[in-house]
């Protein structure tokens, strides 16, 4: 009796297990028939494969109904169809998802891949017996017919458009200042399917997900961001007649039908359009609220454009380059991008279960016992990382007071997550103005202070956050952050170097901080940055002083650690950015005290023509500065050459002077020689 119940029990497991497969099978062909749109150069691969594999759906389906057990040789056959499957999935996924650009410049490893997937589900549908297994007679034929498909194409290689690989090839090899023939460019966009600002706002969102998923923007991708900056300025500059909608093109009002390319510190990064409503992530990059939006909700943390991680995920209107944005577009007769409404109210809020379970983590809070105010505050700070109803819903339920009183404990995780969970919940405008409210800022410099690495880190992404807000930057600045601030910025890991510059650089817009963070010492600290060899924080130590530059105690505390060498140094060979702020604290110091010796310094140093350079290809505001600076070198000389005239005049004059009282003692001397 105990041996047959033994083999109905493996039968059983045999049979649940074979249930199995087919159902991960049925799952993997309904998951393949919901991707579509293969708009590529693998077009015809993507879509025969998809439909030979949609056609293996009614035996599974039959095999799910049937009574008979699947033989354990089928069911071994399946699992590796299976396998197979998932396989194609991934491949099928990336023609309809992934970059366009990437999958013709990648053609070889591409076609490997549809050999090796069609391959493998050849021999697995050759291993299963359709004898051994319960299908009909109709089936069983269209399943051998794409049996016998699959083997027709395992033995042929399909090429792809050779034109298009060597004109994508070419291009992706130049300069990025070589100039491209149109033809080439029509050739692209049309063979690439990105006549429209969708295909291009497409390609570039996929370009953006292998940057994130790799971790490193690389040069390859690199160069096909430029690539694809070319196809959008010539699609954008084209005719209508071309095939682009015209709802997609960007049409000047004056009604013209060629648009100025738009600069590229206008665009976003991640669509590459024109930017209405930008904003500043963590990392110092602009992007339009829109689409970090959409980056940020999708669960990225990181910065699209560098991939350093984000600190916080605050957007911080660039109210700077929204005015620029609108000055070029008067300039070039076009309407401005209009701002998109926005209510400033929350979408949706928590359900009743949700605010339940927040409840619940409220009251081990309060608790007296560590273990739960520590998994409480755990909890809560994964929550509020979560999702924006989530930090509506933890703020209104009253969390904020009693995360602001774990500030101070001595257990370092509890701290952590305390901080942390105010910082995430910070990132919901409204929650900036209860945070500060509850009193949270002398528990958050406290940890600032004395805290963990990690609870340091966050604390300077916190007050950041909440320095978003004008006001709140002088409450900030009043109970003493700046000085350890300057202190994390000096010792701290690479991050928390990260959060204290970004902390402190938003802190210093206020002109009342600006002398705190001098006296905290933070002009020496930013001097060791720019002359680390590694250049880790050249961007955020340039942008610091740049913005301290125009106070008097900034400007005389540059002066004091002799920072000119190194400016002009990044003048010669630094970045755009880091030139357009070297060159601001340049044009600070050669105003009032010791600009003579600043000016003459600039002079011995050749600056006249690198200056010269930045004023024609320079940033915007790189540019200014550079005039600035121009302006003061060459009024400068021209004093120096009109007191070097004046001093010549009055020794030629002085020569003069003295030659008759010379002449007229000689004469003396003669005759009082002749007597």
């Amino acid at each position: 009796m105990e041996e047959g119940e033994n083999e109905a029990a493996v039968l059983a497991a045999a049979a649940a297990a074979a249930g199995s497969v087919v159902e991960s099978l049925m799952a993997a062909v309904e998951e393949i028939a919901a991707i579509s749109d293969y708009r590529n150069a693998y077009k015809k691969q993507f879509c025969n494969l998809s439909r030979r594999i949609k056609l293996l759906a009614p035996m599974f389906e039959e095999l799910k109904e049937s009574k008979d057990p699947i033989p354990p040789r089928a069911v071994r056959a399946l699992e590796k169809l299976n396998g197979a499957l998932d396989s194609a999935k991934d491949l099928l996924r990336l023609g309809s998802e992934g970059s366009k650009i990437f999958l013709v410049l990648e053609r070889d490893r591409i076609m490997e891949r549809f050999q090796e997937i069609t391959s493998q589900l050849e021999v697995a549908l050759n291993e299963i017996s359709f004898n051994e297994i319960d299908i009909s007679d109709e089936v069983k034929e269209q399943v051998e017919l794409v049996h016998a498909q699959f083997k027709r194409a395992k033995e042929r290689i399909d090429t792809t458009d050779p034109e298009l690989y060597a004109d994508l090839s070419s291009v992706c090899h130049m300069n990025a200042d070589a100039r491209i023939d149109s033809p080439i460019l029509k050739r692209l966009a049309e063979k690439l399917q990105m006549m429209t600002i969708s295909d291009l706002k497409q390609e570039s969102l996929a370009l953006h997900e292998m940057v994130d998923a790799s971790g490193d923007p690389g040069e390859v991708i690199e160069k096909m961001s430029m690539l694809l900056k070319r196809i959008k300025d010539f699609v954008q500059t084209q005719k209508p007649e071309m095939g682009t909608p015209m709802s997609a093109m960007v049409i000047p009002s004056h009604g013209t039908s060629k648009t100025p390319v738009v600069p590229d510190d206008y665009r976003c990064p991640i669509s590459l359009e024109l930017m209405g409503d930008p904003v500043i992530v963590s990392t110092g990059q602009t992007y339009e609220r829109e689409f970090i939006k959409k980056w940020l909700e999708a669960g990225h943390n990181t910065c699209p454009k560098t991939q350093q991680r984000l600190s916080s995920t605050s957007l911080t209107p660039n109210y700077v380059l929204r005015s620029l944005i609108a000055q070029w577009c008067e300039a070039n007769g076009m309407d401005p991008p209009k701002l998109p409404a926005r209510t400033g109210k929350p979408l949706s809020v928590c359900s009743a279960g949700e605010h339940a379970k927040v409840v619940d983590l409220l009251h081990k809070l309060s608790s007296q016992n560590l273990e739960d105010q520590r998994s409480a505050a755990g909890e809560l700070r994964l929550l509020a990382k979560r999702n924006t109803d989530n930090r509506i819903c933890i703020a209104e339920a009253g969390a904020i007071p009693l995360l602001v009183n774990l500030l101070s404990m001595q257990d370092v995780r509890t701290q952590e997550h305390a901080v942390t969970a105010l910082l995430n919940l910070s990132i919901y405008e409204e929650n900036k103005g209860k945070i500060i409210v509850s009193g949270a800022v002398p528990g958050i410099v406290h940890v600032l202070k004395r805290g963990s690495m990690e609870a340091r880190e966050n604390a300077a992404a916190t007050l950041f956050s909440l320095s978003v807000v004008d006001r709140n930057k002088v409450i900030i600045g009043e109970s003493g952050a700046i000085p350890p601030l300057v202190l994390l910025l000096s010792e701290g890991s690479q991050r928390g170097k990260k959060d204290a510059a970004t902390a402190l650089f938003n802190l210093c817009i206020y002109q009342g901080n600006k002398g705190k963070a001098v006296r905290a010492g933070v002009i020496h600290t930013l001097m060791g940055l720019l002359t680390d060899p590694e250049g880790a924080m050249m961007d955020e130590a340039l942008a610091i002083m740049a913005i301290l530059s125009s106070h008097p105690d900034g400007k005389a505390a540059i002066r004091a650690v002799e920072a000119l060498p190194m400016l002009v140094k990044v003048i010669r060979s630094g970045s755009p950015r880091n030139k357009e702020n070297a060159a601001a604290v340049l044009v600070h110091l050669c105003n009032g005290e010791q600009q003579q010796q600043h000016l003459a310094e600039l002079q011995e140093q050749g600056m006249m023509v690198p200056l010269q350079e930045m004023v024609e290809s320079g940033t915007n505001r790189g540019k200014r500065k550079a005039a600035q600076l121009l302006e003061q070198m060459t009024r400068f000389l021209e004093l120096q050459k009109k007191a070097e005239a004046q001093a010549q005049a009055q020794a030629q004059a002085q020569a003069w002077t003295q030659a008759p009282v010379d002449q007229s003692m000689d004469t003396a001397s003669s005759a009082f020689t002749v007597l």
